[in-house]
C-alpha cells in the first residue's frame, strides 16, 4: 500500500486490474475530458503492462492503483508526475461509475497529504483541460490556479494549479 483515505486505498498496479483497467481506458466519458484518445483492448492492455514493469526512472513510476476499500474495486489511477518545469504534479483518473461520490476530491486531498507529509514535497501542481468541469471544481477547492497555456501533447489549454507546503499545513 503507498497510502489510504477514509474511503479508498492507493497501491501498486498489477496484472489483476486489468479488465477494470481497460474499462476505464476505452470509455469516451472518462478519456474526453482529459483529452486522450480511448484505447483499444490492445492499447490499454499494454499500457498497463508498461505501468507494471516501470523502472526507477520512468517518469510513470508514481502511477498507482485505487481502490474502494469496501468492494476492493478497482476504481482508477492516480500519480505523482514531473510537470515541463520539473516540479511536483498530481493527476488522477476514476472510473465512470466512480464519479460524483466524492472519490475524486478524496484522492485529491490524498494525494496532497501524501507529497507534502510524506514524500517531503515543497509545492505540488495539477494541470488540467480547461473544459474538465469536474477536475477543475476539484482542483479549485486546494490549489490556486496559476496560469492556462497550450498543452503540445494533447492539443488543448489547460490550466495549471499549485500549491504551497506552507499553505496546505496552515
Amino acid at each position: 500500500m503507498i497510502f489510504e483515505t477514509e474511503r479508498l486505498t492507493v497501491r501498486i498496479l498489477s496484472p489483476e486490474d486489468i479488465d477494470p483497467f481497460f474499462d476505464m481506458m476505452r470509455n469516451p466519458n472518462v478519456m474526453n475530458p482529459i483529452p486522450r484518445p480511448v484505447m483499444t483492448r490492445t492499447e490499454s492492455d499494454a499500457f498497463l503492462d508498461k505501468l507494471i514493469s516501470v523502472k526507477i526512472d520512468s517518469p510513470y513510476k508514481n502511477v498507482w492503483a485505487i481502490v474502494e476499500k469496501k468492494s476492493n474495486s478497482f476504481i482508477g489511477l492516480c500519480a505523482y508526475l514531473k510537470n515541463d518545469e520539473n516540479d511536483d504534479e498530481i493527476g488522477y483518473r476514476l472510473r465512470e461509475q466512480f464519479w460524483r461520490i466524492g472519490y475524486g476530491t478524496e484522492i485529491t486531498k490524498g494525494l496532497i497529504d501524501y507529497g507534502f507529509l510524506e514524500k517531503g514535497c515543497i509545492k505540488i501542481t495539477a494541470d488540467v483541460f480547461i473544459e474538465n468541469i469536474g477536475s477543475t471544481k476539484i482542483l479549485n477547492k486546494f490549489m490556486s490556479p496559476l496560469r492556462d497555456f497550450y498543452n503540445d501533447e494533447d492539443q488543448c489549454i489547460d490550466r495549471r494549479y499549485e500549491l504551497y507546503k506552507d499553505d496546505w499545513l496552515r
